[in-house]
């Protein structure tokens, strides 16, 4: 979990802001509709959209690997070096919409005057972007790192799902999916509660430490 959280929610962040930066550019096209279908897989259960992903993943029923295979390429989307990443996929295309709109709501409170001024003196989108929107956007950036590093202990639904067609993820692979063995395939209940409760310290003690990290380099 803490590979999946280093890598997944950089990488999750850095696409959704990417897109809330597109959709509020001054040339977008269509930005409702785009900004629509974008978030349209956060309203997608996490089970229903792990069982679509699977299959995309498991040989024999996904085209990409029937079209990679035709080509030469051996890919293995449930091996034990690849699972966690099909998880991170599933992961970064169910809640980038979701954080992309919180930070669109930031960017949307820039006041115009800033962005006038930036016209006035010749100030490209990319300048603008870098100088005056990424700035401004620092508190929603930090909300949405907070929300994610709190999710990557949360994950459980699509390990738990995967597992029945990837012998890789067993019933400890995450914390959530081991409490969960715990307590109803081993009816060891105060275990189980013990582990819960470590899982709720442990991410509170992560986003505090973010917290702190985050305000010490602000001022």
């Amino acid at each position: 979990m803490l590979l999946f959280g280093i890598i997944q929610v950089p990488v999750m962040i850095v696409l959704a802001t990417i897109l809330a930066l597109l959709l509020e550019s001054a040339s977008a096209k269509w930005p409702g509709l785009f900004r629509a279908a974008y978030f349209m897989p956060y309203g997608v259960p996490g089970v229903i959209a792990t069982i679509l992903w699977s299959f995309l993943y498991v040989p024999g029923l996904s085209p990409i690997v029937d079209v990679a295979g035709w080509v030469g390429l051996d890919l293995d989307f449930l091996g034990a070096s690849s699972v966690l990443w099909s998880i991170a996929n599933i992961v970064t295309w169910s809640y980038a919409g979701y954080n992309m709109l919180i930070i669109v709501a930031q960017l949307k409170a820039i006041p115009n005057e800033l962005y006038e001024a930036a016209r006035v003196d010749g100030a490209t989108p990319f300048q603008v972007a870098w100088r005056i929107q990424i700035p401004l956007i620092v508190p929603a950036l930090m909300l949405t790192t907070v929300f994610s590093i709190i999710g990557t202990l949360q994950l459980f639904a699509e390990p738990q799902v995967l597992s029945k067609v990837a012998p890789a993820i067993d019933s400890q692979f995450t914390p959530n999916l081991s409490a969960f063995t715990t307590a109803f395939a081993y009816n060891d209940y105060n275990v189980a509660a013990a582990q819960a409760v470590l899982i709720a310290v442990v991410a509170f003690a992560l986003s505090f430490v973010f917290l702190r990290f985050t305000n010490r380099e602000d001022s």
